[in-house]
């Protein structure tokens, strides 16, 4: 097979090249280069720059490359944007995914893998979150990767066409320094920030019902992101009738204060007070995955620990801010 990896050349879409190159399967990268970068790529896999808005470019990649699976990662994923720009993420995310699916029917194409995300839960009031936990996002971004489920799902349904939904809970850590996050979105790469600044990490909220009141969540290495969509990908070309929705999570809860403290140790900045401020608005007190089912389906379960992932993201972080 040949696997079509839009946003390849991202963080997390580098990550998936990367696995699959190395397991063995033929990939091409067709990426915008919004927020990727070229350099990112393993030697050989083949970058079309474009977005899969362009139709034109989307049937050409498919055509030149003999494409017969596509695995969707490109779009828009910052909670905040998609409040403040709620019809770009719905253009970027549903529209795009609309055109990609349109011309992978056409095309023939046979195996198709979405990218999704644990936004699609909304605030889950559940210890563990299943894949039956009722889905209510709270944000566009979430409405926006639900949406792409669902016509997922459906073009599954009436076309010839086996269908993946992954959802990512809270995605960490780096196989090389190279690949490395470079955004400032996320908790563990905020704390790098405030620290190294001279500043205190901050701490939203430490009212939660939860043990130590701050929130818990499920922190997943990039790179076992990157192994679960190989396995999903092996298991859509084995299974043409596959209609596949997995929580992809360690389905352990770490709290805010938790990961702080053992990004502090990491860093070297054990002893800085971390500063409490009020709670974002929108915050869960708890959302941890349910990875039974994935583990049953494509016998895949996560292998990194948590500050496995901290020393891996912080060795890129010391790469680009030396």
């Amino acid at each position: 097979m040949t696997w079509l990896i839009t946003g390849g050349a991202g963080f997390i879409g580098s990550h998936v090249v990367k696995a699959m190159a190395e397991g063995g399967e033929h990939v091409v990268v067709l990426d915008d280069l919004s927020t990727g970068r070229a350099e990112r790529l393993p030697a050989g896999v083949p970058l079309e720059i474009g977005t899969v808005l362009d139709r034109d470019t989307v049937d050409r990649v498919l055509r030149d490359h003999a494409v017969t699976g596509i695995v969707h990662i490109a779009g828009k994923k910052q909670v905040g944007e998609s409040v403040e720009k709620p019809l770009h993420y719905y253009r970027e995310n549903v529209e795009g995914l609309r055109v990609l699916l349109d011309a992978a029917v056409a095309a023939g194409v046979s195996r198709f893998l979405f990218s999704s995300s644990a936004a699609v839960y909304g605030m889950p009031d559940v210890d563990l979150v299943t894949e039956e936990t009722p889905c209510a996002p709270i944000n566009p971004y979430g409405e926006t990767k639900l949406a792409g489920e669902w016509l997922v799902t459906a073009v599954g349904r009436v076309h010839p066409v086996a269908t993946a939904s992954l959802r990512y809970f809270n995605v960490a850590g780096a196989a090389t320094p190279e690949l490395a996050d470079e955004g400032v979105f996320n908790l563990v790469p905020m704390v790098f920030e405030r620290l190294t600044s001279g500043e205190a990490p901050r701490i939203f909220g430490d009212d939660y019902p939860t043990p130590d009141g701050t929130c818990i969540r499920d922190y997943i290495h990039v790179e076992d992101i990157a192994s679960a969509h190989v396995a999903a990908a092996r298991r859509l070309a084995a299974d043409p009738e596959a209609r596949l929705i997995l929580n992809i999570g360690r389905g352990e809860g770490v709290s805010v204060a938790d990961m702080v403290g053992i990004i502090q140790d990491v860093t070297g900045h054990p002893d800085v007070k971390p500063e409490v401020t009020d709670r974002r608005p929108g915050d869960p007190a708890r959302v941890v995955a349910s990875a039974d089912r994935i583990r049953a389906e494509l016998g895949w379960s996560a292998r990194h620990e948590v500050r496995e992932m901290v020393e891996s993201a912080w060795a890129g972080w010391r790469l680009r801010h030396p």
